[in-house]
């Protein structure tokens, strides 16, 4: 981010063009763009302008010397077809009729560069100094020999802050619920006793009081809605670069030692929105930006905290969830499947032991075991056989 303060406070030479950028709060303009180029003014050219005019004039004539591009030295010798028509930071107001918010920049014969109105026929007669300082490609800054006043700026109506016709303005821009609540509530006359010193509206256009997420105000006591209708201000000129570099909270005219009604910025690219703590709310239009008042309008009404309460924080969202297995029913408790087993051994009856003596007449050894007289085939053997076997049909067919 570059600061157009700091980088002037270096060359004294500057100091009057420092200080009324930071007046009419140009800086914070210069400060919120880029790329951008500033034409400086010595103190010695200021005088031309500074002390003779509205403090609006001279703001307009500053904002015809910030071009929203970038130019140093060697670009503006390097000028295509040797003349160029840049735009300016009053052309962005929306209040320059025709080429009026132009500059035109020619390279003119001999080395030297000159700078005019983009108005058709206006002179070149401010021409490029030398380079002062430049930051590629964000800021150039370059001193050129004389302001760039055209007459259609010089000579433009500038009516005192407390001349201008605060409702007329939110009707014409589509404000007309909220013109009529200031006026009727009083809060109007708080604005206009506070333009003067530097006065900022936030006005919420009358779809905003029409949608689903707007307040029933008929609920609140009218001190509140008096509160609510101050909070929709600020006591300070705050026009909308000065709000792309606000940091933290600012306070509004419902400030008060009790209370703290202050507002948020958020700010994505060029869009600019309004935190409250219970909602937001984007900038959607300026309406007038003249030191020292600016009037915007907003999407939706801006809730403080103080009547509204905090927003609510969002659900955390759900842990999964498991469903445990169904116990079994007291009633009822299923047989846990039957494991197969091996089938068991059939079952068979040692033989005998054989006697410690044989008889005399007896075979000296015993019989082989394929003999005729082996003992599994005695009848005992064959009954104990037969009897396992259906002991173990009748386990199986109980199991079944």
């Amino acid at each position: 981010a570059t600061n157009i303060t700091k980088i002037l406070d270096a060359y004294p030479e500057y100091s009057d063009f420092n200080a009324l950028l930071t007046q009419t709060k140009l800086a914070d303009e210069i400060d919120s763009r880029e790329p951008v180029t500033v034409l400086a003014l010595p103190n010695s050219e200021l005088s031309s302008i500074s002390g003779k005019y509205p403090l609006g004039v001279v703001k307009s004539v500053l904002s015809l010397h910030v071009l929203l591009d970038y130019f140093d030295a060697a670009k503006l010798h390097k000028i295509s077809d040797g003349s160029v028509l840049s735009t300016t930071l009053l052309q962005t107001t929306g209040n320059a009729a025709g080429n009026v918010g132009f500059v035109n920049i020619t390279d003119l014969r001999g080395g030297k560069v000159g700078f005019g109105s983009g108005i058709a026929g206006s002179p070149l007669d401010s021409t490029f100094t030398k380079s002062v300082q430049q930051i590629p490609y964000n800021i150039s800054v370059i001193e050129v020999s004389k302001a760039i006043a055209p007459d259609a700026i010089l000579t433009a109506a500038s009516p005192s802050p407390s001349d201008v016709n605060i409702t007329a303005l939110l009707e014409k821009a589509g404000c007309k619920t909220f013109a009529s609540l200031i006026v009727s509530t009083g809060v109007l006359k708080v604005y206009q006793s506070a333009v003067d010193n530097g006065l900022t509206i936030f006005a919420p256009n009358d779809e905003a009081f029409k949608s689903a997420d707007a307040p029933d105000l008929t609920k609140l006591s009218n001190a509140d809605v008096v509160s609510l209708l101050q909070y929709h201000a600020l006591a300070s000129y705050s026009p909308i670069g000065t709000l792309k570099q606000a940091k933290g909270k600012i306070s509004t005219l419902a400030t008060n030692g009790a209370e703290k009604y202050d507002l948020g910025v958020t700010t994505a690219g060029d869009s600019v929105s309004l935190t409250t703590g219970v909602d937001s709310s984007r900038i959607a239009s300026t309406v007038l930006d003249s030191t020292p008042l600016s009037i915007f309008t907003v999407d939706s009404l801006l809730l403080p905290v103080e009547l509204f309460g905090k927003a609510p924080s969002p659900a955390p969202a759900p842990s999964p969830e498991f469903s445990p297995s169904p116990a079994p029913s007291p009633e009822f408790s299923p047989s846990p499947a039957p494991v197969p087993e091996a089938p068991a051994p059939t079952p068979f009856s040692s033989p005998p032991a054989p006697p410690t003596s044989s008889p005399d007449a007896s075979p000296s050894e015993a019989p082989a075991a394929d003999s005729q007289n082996s003992t599994s085939d005695s009848p005992v053997v064959k009954l104990a056989m037969a009897a396992s076997v259906a002991v173990s049909v009748a386990v199986a067919a109980f199991l079944a």
